[in-house]
């Protein structure tokens, strides 16, 4: 199956905005969404406390930065999405929990130039699995890499595969009862479809490795339930 195109993408988010926005519950979809919000977020203030800039890549409607606003207050933040509906919530939502700037960016990330040492914090949360190939996932990475200052933080929560097929297997089979019982049936085989039509999730230790390999010393995980994982690096 061809998968979906940035336009095919874009278009779809920009139709659910109101999913995005509901700070207690994250995304619904994705399982223990409020835990890995409130790990990453009090993992990367401790982690990097002296942060003044963020850069929330495939912010949604902004629930990851005003998240981590509440653990390092008054952060200038540039705020990433294909998606301009998102955007413009995202923005209202941010600039009221911040006194710093707020810079709204609509694009994709593989095009867009982040500059060198010029945030502390990146944060990427259920955007990474759009990455198509090793190559930009690599390039990805590296642009990480380049635009976070020394001691500066990466944190990502995302659909993962895993490398072994029958470790796959029993993972995606439990991710499916979880779909089910959350609604029903007809709900699973919706996330599904969607899934299999627009993700290109990587295993979690091809990312591991590839943040290594672009440069980042100190990796390590936080949080791994089903499908979905939650880790970080240290530059």
């Amino acid at each position: 199956m061809a998968k979906s195109t940035v336009e095919e993408i874009r278009t779809r988010f920009d139709h659910d905005v109101e999913r995005f926005s509901n700070l207690e519950t994250g995304q619904s979809a994705t399982i223990d969404a409020p835990l890995v919000l409130e790990l990453i977020t009090q993992t990367a203030a401790r982690c990097t406390p002296h942060a003044t800039d963020l850069i929330d890549v495939g912010c949604g409607a902004g629930n990851y930065s005003l998240k981590m606003l509440s653990q390092l207050p008054n952060l200038n933040v540039r705020l990433i999405d294909l998606s301009q509906p998102m955007l413009t919530r995202a923005a209202e939502r941010v600039s009221a929990a911040t006194s710093g700037t707020v810079q709204p960016i609509q694009g994709d990330v593989r095009a867009l130039d982040l500059g060198e040492n010029s945030c502390d914090l990146i944060l990427a949360a259920a955007v990474l699995h759009h990455l198509r190939t090793p190559d930009e996932w690599r390039e990805v990475f590296a642009k990480f890499y380049r635009a976070l200052r020394p001691g500066g933080s990466l944190w990502i929560s995302d659909l993962i595969t895993q490398s072994i097929p029958a470790v796959q297997e029993v993972m995606w089979q439990r991710y499916g009862k979880y779909l089910s019982e959350f609604r029903d049936d007809a709900y699973r085989d919706q996330v599904f479809a969607y899934i299999e039509k627009e993700d290109s999730p990587a295993p979690i230790m091809f990312q591991i490795d590839t943040l290594r390999a672009v440069g980042f010393t100190q990796v390590d995980f936080l949080h791994k339930n089903g499908p979905f994982a939650a880790f970080g690096a240290v530059k």
